[in-house]
């Protein structure tokens, strides 16, 4: 016969397991939410999420620098350079000396980056940021508390990642 007390530890080990299943869960529905939103922005729109977060970002800046869309979208300069070289290729974007400062070189859009950037649908992070902005302050910290936690518990914690949710690498 199962005494009392080693009935109450398997029960316990039974929810234990099914709490670490329902995190895995949850963890794998946010990869393949990312996944599935970035596959189709790029049907969509023939582009990358951290390609049209530039795109957007140079949208909302007029004729930023390199520098200035680097800084709005939190991603390196080298990254937002190649972003950049890979838009100016496909046309969406022209780059210029500016007048004023022969070494400062400006970015804008294109007839055709304008037109695809209006119609194109909000990058996941976006909608994202617009819900997490209406819960309550005290729920925003216990959500970053906890996946911060969950970052250390999967030894992530020192990896160099964007605020974009994209799969894989910020470049593309």
């Amino acid at each position: 016969m199962v005494s009392n007390r080693q009935s109450t530890g398997f029960v316990l080990e039974s929810a234990m397991a099914n709490l670490t299943d329902d995190v895995l869960v949850a963890l794998r529905k946010i990869i393949r939410a990312t996944d599935i939103n970035s596959r189709r922005l790029g049907r969509q729109t023939g582009l990358t999420t951290p390609q049209l977060v530039v795109l957007r970002a140079i949208a909302s800046s007029g004729e930023p620098t390199v520098t200035e869309i680097s800084h709005a979208v939190s991603l390196s300069q080298a990254t937002v350079t190649t972003i950049l070289q890979r838009l100016e290729t496909q046309g969406l974007v022209i780059k210029a000396r500016s007048k004023a400062d022969k070494r400062r070189v400006n970015v804008r859009l294109s007839a055709s980056g304008r037109k695809l950037q209006q119609s194109a649908p909000l990058p996941l992070q976006e909608e994202f940021t617009e819900r997490f902005s209406r819960l309550q302050a005290w729920e925003q910290y216990q959500i970053v508390s906890c996946l911060e936690r969950v970052a250390a518990m999967m030894n992530a914690e020192k990896l160099d990642a964007a605020p974009l949710l994209a799969p894989g690498e910020a470049v593309d």
